[in-house]
C-alpha cells in the first residue's frame, strides 16, 4: 500500500515536469528527446519498485527501422518499453491519448501517430502515415490487441494491425512483456513491486510480403509472443 501511495504521489508531478522538459528538448533535438523519455521510463519503474530485465537485444535491427509488435498487459507497458528498447521510435496509439492535456501535445510533437479504430477511413490514413514515417527511417511500435488484456492472457490481434508491414517492407520484431499484468492488472489501482521482463524476439522479414499474407504474418507474430509468454513469469 505504501509503495502504491508513493508511486502516485511522485509519478504525476514527475510526468508533468517531464512532459514540459520533453517539449522544450523537442525544439532542439528529436534524438535527445527520446533519450530523455527513456530516462522518464526508467524513473517511473524505479518509483513503482520495479526491476527490468531485457533479453534479445541482439535481435534489434540497428541498420534499419522496424515495426515492433508487443503484447499489452498493463499501463506500465509504456515505461517498460521506453526503458528497455534502446532505439528511437514512435507509437501508433489510440487517438484518446492525444487529447490528454500536455501529454497529448508531447505525443504530437514527438511524431507519434493517432489511430481511430472506430473509423476505417482514418485508420487507413494512420497506417499510410506510419508506413511513410518508417520509410523515412523511424521505427514504429504497435499494440495489435488494441487494449490492455483483462486477464493477462494474450488476446486476439486486431485484423489489419500489421498492414503497415506490407506497405513499409521493413522487419517486424515481436516483443513479449512478461510480468506487467501481475504488477498492475487492468482496472486495478494498487501496484505490486517486482520484476518485469522485455523479451525482444527474432525479426521477421517482410521483403516479399503481400497484402494477402497479412493474416499469416499476424498469426506468426501472435504465436511467437504467446510462446514466449508461456515461459516462467518475470516476477516469479
Amino acid at each position: 500500500m505504501l509503495r502504491t501511495l508513493f508511486f502516485y504521489i511522485t509519478f504525476f508531478p514527475w510526468t508533468f515536469l517531464s512532459a514540459i522538459i520533453a517539449l522544450f528538448i523537442s525544439l532542439i533535438s528529436p534524438e535527445k528527446t527520446h533519450q530523455f523519455i527513456h530516462f522518464w521510463g526508467r524513473v517511473c519503474l524505479f518509483l513503482a519498485g520495479l526491476k527490468i530485465e531485457v533479453a534479445g537485444a541482439e535481435n534489434i535491427p540497428l541498420d534499419k527501422p522496424a515495426i515492433y509488435v508487443s503484447n499489452h498487459q498493463s499501463n506500465f507497458d509504456i515505461p517498460i518499453i521506453y526503458s528497455g528498447l534502446p532505439i528511437p521510435f514512435n507509437w501508433l496509439a489510440k487517438k484518446e491519448l492525444f487529447r490528454v492535456p500536455l501529454f497529448g501535445l508531447g505525443m504530437k510533437r514527438n511524431g507519434n501517430i493517432p489511430i481511430d479504430r472506430s473509423n476505417r477511413k482514418t485508420t487507413m490514413h494512420s497506417i499510410i502515415t506510419a508506413a511513410q514515417r518508417i520509410k523515412e527511417g523511424t521505427s514504429i511500435i504497435i499494440f495489435p490487441e488494441g487494449t490492455r488484456s483483462p486477464d493477462g492472457h494474450l488476446q486476439k490481434f486486431k485484423k489489419g494491425a500489421l498492414l503497415i508491414a506490407a506497405k513499409a517492407r521493413v522487419p517486424v520484431v515481436p516483443i513479449a512483456i512478461h510480468g506487467s499484468y501481475q504488477i498492475q492488472p487492468k482496472d486495478r489501482w494498487k501496484i505490486e513491486s517486482g520484476k518485469v521482463k522485455l523479451n525482444i524476439l527474432p525479426p521477421i522479414s517482410t521483403t516479399d510480403l503481400k497484402t494477402s499474407d497479412i493474416d499469416q504474418l499476424t498469426e506468426k507474430v501472435h504465436t511467437m509472443i504467446a510462446t514466449s509468454l508461456q515461459g516462467a513469469p518475470a516476477n516469479a
